[in-house]
């Protein structure tokens, strides 16, 4: 097993990383505030999952709700549902919420976390490669809400993420592809040997090789435990985490979540880089880095059925627009990211115009 901390002034946590985490429920018990436990977890998941988790908690106090599987779940009327459960089911303000799941899952679980009462613990079990790498990392919560992605959350950083890699050996190949597009992200934001090592083995990590698989989980919970230690609140040096993102979130809103985020992801990463190439910000060569990566590993390198005036729409709703400026995460080389918002504001659509079918 590999562990590592988030370093937070007020609430640091840990990480853990390793085989056959699931079943053992005294390393939970021993971190929890109270004995009341509420499961949060999906209708794909936990019939996988679950049973050994809450017999590992046993003899705690445990209730649970399943949500329907899919990222246009995550929305108002879910969030409110694990609201009412966890009042009908009588949980305290010493309760812990524990979400066993995907991206969306602890998403929509850890809002709700935050939310009731005024704030109660948040554990998160990811279950997919995606969230282990990203998602459940760093406290940001949040659902959809009128047609934009994340546009309602919280910050509320969980007691500690326990990741089971043996999870990963029942998801799919194109859930395991999505993920990679984060470790993609993670390398480019600020590791470029670590890019180079994926142009070599992310084949192997896709095959679930164990230890290229463990070593690119760990790496990408090591940078972003790092950047969000130095920047919780995402003032500064956070952002550079939204690599692509900006293009993604809008993408998914555009396909009404058709694509799948880390299937997004990686065609905002090349729009990012094209992006930065065509501002003189970025080597020529490092587009064609990243196609020819993303390819190898079976992700998307542009848009079917979407149109760019649609998509850039989008991404004027998005977070990071400040002051009626967007502010777009863009690439010096790989392994250095920018913040820029000075550019052409047409230059953006112009760009995925290229990247549309």
């Amino acid at each position: 097993m590999k562990s590592l901390t988030v370093d937070l002034q007020d609430h640091s946590y840990p990480i853990y990383i390793g085989h056959g985490l699931l079943g053992d429920g005294d390393r939970l018990k021993d971190i929890l505030p109270g004995n009341q436990v509420f499961l949060v977890s999906n209708e794909t998941v936990s019939p996988l999952y679950a049973k050994t988790l809450l017999e590992s908690l046993d003899p705690l106090e445990t209730a649970q709700l399943n949500l329907p599987d899919g990222e246009r779940f995550k929305d108002l009327h879910h969030w409110s549902l694990i609201l009412d459960s966890l009042a009908d089911a009588g949980m305290h303000r010493d309760a812990t919420v524990v979400s066993l799941g995907g991206g969306v899952v602890s998403d929509i679980a850890g809002f709700a976390a935050a939310c009731y009462q005024r704030g109660i613990a948040h554990v998160i079990y990811p279950t997919t490669l995606l969230a282990q790498v990203d998602a459940a990392i760093g406290g940001k919560t949040a659902i959809n809400f009128s047609g934009g992605k994340n546009m309602i959350g919280a910050f509320h950083q969980p007691l500690a993420v326990i990741s089971d890699t043996t999870t990963l050996r029942t998801l799919d190949d194109r859930q395991m592809r999505a993920g990679v597009a984060e470790i993609i992200k993670s390398a480019l934001i600020a590791d470029d040997a670590f890019f180079a090592w994926l142009e070599q083995h992310a084949d192997k990590v896709l095959k679930r090789d164990d230890e290229a698989l463990c070593h690119a989980i760990e790496v990408c919970c090591r940078i972003k435990s790092r950047i969000v230690s130095a920047d919780e609140r995402e003032k500064g040096e956070r952002a550079l985490l939204n690599l692509g993102h900006s293009f993604a979130h809008a993408i998914e809103a555009a396909s009404d979540y058709r694509y799948l985020h880390g299937e997004a992801v990686a065609v905002g990463l090349l729009l990012a880089a094209d992006l930065s190439e065509r501002l003189g910000l970025a080597p020529g060569d490092l587009p064609r880095r990243i196609r020819a990566l993303l390819e190898i590993c079976g992700l998307p390198t542009g848009v079917s059925g979407l149109e760019a005036a649609d998509i850039a729409r989008l991404m004027n709703m998005d977070k990071k627009v400040s002051s009626g400026k967007l502010k777009l995460v863009l690439l010096k080389k790989a392994g250095q990211a920018v913040l820029i918002d000075e550019f052409d504001p047409a230059l953006p659509e112009a760009v995925i115009r290229e990247y549309c079918d």
